[in-house]
């Protein structure tokens, strides 16, 4: 008895559990067994991505997708789609992206819609695709669509015939037979730069060393403000001033590496200028004899047979447009043109090689005169017919032929070409308010630049196919007077004088009209 009750001490009561605390152990890890397990498929279900349902307009079979009256491109499909069409769905267009969710479909077909256009890039990472069916759309062949024809050259997928429905001059050709270089997608555009705080009335621009200035006609303040480009701060600053009274052109002139500067004034004579390196400033040279040039109103510098001159046209009535010769210490009266006609613009150009001033006046058609070289002066060849009341006149050449722009305060300003033996009208262009009809280029652009003192500033660029300009931009200039493009550190920027308000300075930009 004894040793039984010793023995059942020793495997319970020296610290082993009893029969009823094991089992109960053994259920308790079976139930935490069976709990991990539940939880374990429970997170495993949770985890599972469950296959997108086929979209509503939808029909879909195990690999093939059909959608029609849909209006816009769903962005789900079940993964084992590779062929999905939307023939006829009737939508317009689609948005970028509209297939980054599918990029393993095999054949992307968009046949028979309204499509005029596809958003750039928008079958970029569908590497699988092997056929692209674009056909009986109304896609324009435009800049927008230049993006597909390079993406036809480069791709394995393959494209049926597609046509363009425009612009005119890609309507009727395929599609698959066009270049990248046949789009002329390269626009240009004067965006806003500088903002000077002036009124001015000219500007002009020059080369000094191997530096770009600019100098503005300031008549309220007195002053011929030169600036100059700062490399660092990317701005024009200032960089001298002549001080004058009711200042109306400051013409700047090279000769020999020398600057000088007409200065003409409403008042108190015009004067002449020299640049003085030494002494880093202008000093006077020379005073403009008062009774030929009394009322002044534009100035023109020009060279004939290596020799230098500039030409002061006059628009009172007891002054006359004079020429002035340069000795070699000095400038001298050459010859006076016509006068008591009140000159409101001077005009050099060379006419079949041929040295010509034209005369704008207030009171008389346009007058052409032609060097002499005998004489040695001007004489006059002929006027204008039909174009009374021209303000000024400014010249451009396009391809070798020579081009005016006549500009009309009241009326129509024109373009007109010459012919071999006249000026004929090519454009007309409706400018009320006008006092500034002016030329300029830049590389392969070229343009006319219409101010208006009662509207927007308008800007044409050159279309060489038609022959004519053609709408470009409109700028907000008040009371625009006179323009000057100047190309600095490969930019170019266009310099805008402004009778009424601030001076304003524009860089012109390329554009990429592909993107």
């Amino acid at each position: 008895m004894f040793v039984s009750g010793s023995t059942r001490l020793g495997t319970e009561g020296m610290g082993y559990p009893s029969r009823e605390v094991r089992g109960w152990r053994r259920r308790k890890g079976w139930t935490l067994l069976v709990w991990v397990v539940v939880v374990s498929l429970a997170l495993a279900d949770g985890r599972r991505v469950r296959q997108p349902r086929c979209p509503h307009g939808c029909t879909c079979t195990k690999d093939n997708a059909l959608c029609e009256s849909v209006r816009s491109v769903p962005h789900t499909f079940p993964s084992d789609v590779v062929s999905l069409s939307f023939v006829k769905s009737g939508f317009n267009e689609i948005t970028g992206g509209s297939f980054a969710h599918t990029p393993t479909l095999h054949l992307l077909s968009l046949a028979y819609n309204n499509l005029e256009t596809l958003p750039k890039d928008v079958f970029k990472g569908m590497d699988a695709l092997t056929k692209v069916d674009l056909r009986g759309n109304n896609l324009i062949c435009d800049c927008k669509l230049k993006w597909l024809v390079e993406w036809m050259h480069h791709t394995n997928a393959t494209l049926d015939q597609i046509y363009c429905s425009g612009p005119p001059i890609h309507q009727g050709k395929k599609i698959n037979d066009l270049l990248p270089h046949s789009f002329d997608c390269i626009a240009a555009e004067f965006a806003t730069y500088q903002s000077l705080k002036f009124e001015s009335i000219s500007v002009d621009a020059f080369t000094l060393g191997n530096e770009q200035y600019v100098v503005f006609a300031q008549p309220f303040a007195g002053t011929c403000s030169f600036l100059e480009w700062d490399h660092v701060e990317m701005t024009f600053r200032t960089y001298d001033t002549i001080e004058s009274t009711s200042t109306v052109v400051c013409k700047p002139m090279l000769i020999e590496n020398h600057l000088f500067v007409i200065v003409a004034q409403l008042f108190g004579g015009s004067h002449i200028y020299k640049h003085d390196t030494s002494a880093s400033k202008f000093i006077k040279i020379q005073d403009i004899d008062i009774l030929k040039i009394r009322k002044p109103n534009d100035i023109e510098t020009f060279m004939i047979d290596g020799e230098s001159f500039f030409v002061i046209a006059d628009s009172s009535k007891a002054g006359s447009t004079t020429v002035y010769k340069w000795n070699g210490n000095g400038f001298y009266s050459h010859q006076s043109l016509h006068p008591w006609y009140r000159d409101t613009d001077v005009e050099y150009l060379e006419i079949s090689n041929k040295p010509h001033l034209i005369l704008s006046s207030s009171s008389q058609r346009p007058v052409v005169y032609q060097w002499n070289r005998s004489q040695k002066k001007f004489d006059r060849r002929t006027d204008i017919p039909d174009m009374e009341d021209v303000f000024s006149i400014k010249h451009f050449r396009v391809q070798g032929d020579l081009f005016i722009c006549l500009t009309r305060f009241i009326g129509d300003s024109k373009v007109m070409r010459w012919d071999g033996a006249m000026f004929k009208e090519v454009q007309t262009f409706p400018s009320r308010g006008s006092m500034v009809f002016q030329p300029v280029s830049t590389g392969n652009w070229q343009y006319a630049i219409l101010g208006s003192d009662y509207s927007l500033t308008q800007v044409y660029q050159w279309d060489t196919k038609r022959g004519q300009f053609v709408p470009s931009q409109e700028l907000n200039i008040q009371a625009p007077r006179g323009f000057s493009l100047v190309s600095i550190d490969d930019r170019v920027f266009l310099l805008a004088s402004s009778f009424k308000g601030k001076t304003q300075i524009y860089e012109h930009l390329m554009i990429d009209l592909s993107n």
